[in-house]
């Protein structure tokens, strides 16, 4: 991994392929309006974190915990949830509401559309899904009271601390490799996505998930004949709750809907309905939602005990070597495999060393790993879980800081352009 030139200097490679190469142009939009969007919500998101864990760990822990235990909600309809089961089943809906519509983009206009510039990053985000589980899995099949059932957790990226951490310190760094980081975050949620509605299930009923489905065929004709947002809001709702009835964890419907929302602009306009749902709903989801169940999810009480016990646990390790080391690892390992299996070349130099710097950013495993979290360990285990994971993610914030800052003064002093921001 030096830093000799790996192709030819006109960025092309022996065969005219490039590693990370030009955007099409709706993965540059969807580029720049997810590198606008991330940066407030993670700032607020770091925010309402601490102040759950100063709240969870001070004298007032009770009073914490009596606002989490709160019960709320019509019990006729097997929804009286304590306020912490809202944010994580309800809230969190809206929040893979946006994350699906912004699958749905680059899978119809973005960096997905195309099978050809899809392979790469979804072989990445394979690697860096499946480097972690195994990690994971060896820490917690040989350790003493292991938990292997706890393999799922160090599998995701939180993309608005990955995109704060880059936007931050590696702003020289190539618009294509940072777009590549999040294109892999997206493929990298859809796999989340598939391993919440199945791992997860309990207590299955078909008759109401045929509903919950029926609820959102409705939806998608109701969408494309642009229905009033009141309506299809309604309908909304009415799957969500047929979905959570039927035992599949509810967030899913949110990402459900939104592959049902049309994503290439028509009659003439600019912005597609995707595209206008996201920016409307993106804003309520990183300022509202993700803290709202981050405040209730983070909460732990921190203390010496807390610390040593994560330290010496099999699943704190395995999530955090699975997060620090197997993320970054199985991303450039896999991004290697496919670009030697797809023929691609890398474009400038060092362009390995500026994915590892990226690649560490995806160690930061927040939002879903906590939620995987609290889906697997619902007997009291979670805090430990927890502590690996907030020790794992700000770690991987720490390294690749450090990383994409020193990758960054290396392109300024090569005098190479600013990338767009």
């Amino acid at each position: 991994m030096g830093e000799r030139p790996t192709g030819p200097r006109n960025g092309r490679g022996r065969n005219g392929r490039v590693l990370f190469g030009p955007l099409t142009r709706g993965g540059e939009r969807n580029f720049l309006d997810t590198l606008r969007a991330e940066n407030v919500g993670a700032l607020l998101l770091l925010l309402v974190s601490v102040l759950a864990l100063v709240w969870a760990s001070s004298p007032w822990e009770s009073a914490y915990r009596a606002i989490s235990d709160f019960r709320v909600g019509p019990a006729s309809l097997g929804l009286d949830l304590p306020v912490a089961a809202w944010a994580t089943d309800g809230l969190l809906a809206f929040f893979f509401f946006v994350v699906g519509l912004e699958l749905k983009r680059e899978f119809t206009v973005g960096e997905l559309s195309s099978p050809r510039r899809a392979a790469l990053p979804v072989i990445a985000a394979l690697g860096g899904m499946a480097a972690p589980a195994l990690i994971y899995l060896a820490v917690n099949l040989v350790a003493p009271g292991g938990e292997p059932r706890g393999w799922a957790i160090p599998t995701a990226t939180d993309i608005a601390f990955a995109v704060a951490v880059i936007s931050a310190f590696g702003r020289r760094l190539p618009t294509a490799l940072r777009a590549f980081l999040l294109t892999l975050a997206v493929a990298d949620d859809f796999g989340g996505i598939i391993i919440i509605a199945t791992v997860f299930a309990h207590g299955f009923n078909l008759a109401a998930l045929l509903a919950g489905l029926a609820a959102i065929g409705a939806f998608a004709w109701l969408v494309r004949r642009r229905t009033h947002p009141a309506v299809l809001l309604v309908v909304g709702v009415l799957a969500w709750w047929a979905v959570h009835s039927s035992g599949i964890h509810a967030t899913i419907t949110g990402a459900a809907l939104a592959f049902m929302v049309p994503a290439v602009p028509r009659d003439g306009s600019d912005e597609s309905v995707a595209e206008r749902f996201e920016h409307v709903w993106r804003p309520f989801t990183a300022g509202f939602a993700v803290p709202a169940f981050a405040f209730f999810a983070v909460g732990m009480r921190v203390d010496l005990g807390t610390m040593g016990d994560a330290l010496s646990s099999p699943i704190a390790i395995g999530i955090f070597i699975g997060l620090v080391v197997g993320k970054p690892l199985g991303i450039v390992l896999a991004t290697l495999a496919g670009a030697r299996a797809l023929r691609l070349h890398p474009g400038a130099r060092g362009a390995w060393l500026d994915l590892l710097a990226v690649s560490c950013t995806a160690g930061i495993g927040f939002t879903v790993a906590l939620l995987v979290d609290s889906l697997t360990f619902r007997d009291g285990t979670g805090d430990v879980g927890k502590a690996g994971i907030l020790l794992a993610s700000v770690t991987s914030a720490i390294l690749g800081a450090a990383l994409l800052a020193w990758r960054s003064r290396v392109h300024e002093r090569r005098g190479d352009p600013v990338p767009a921001s």
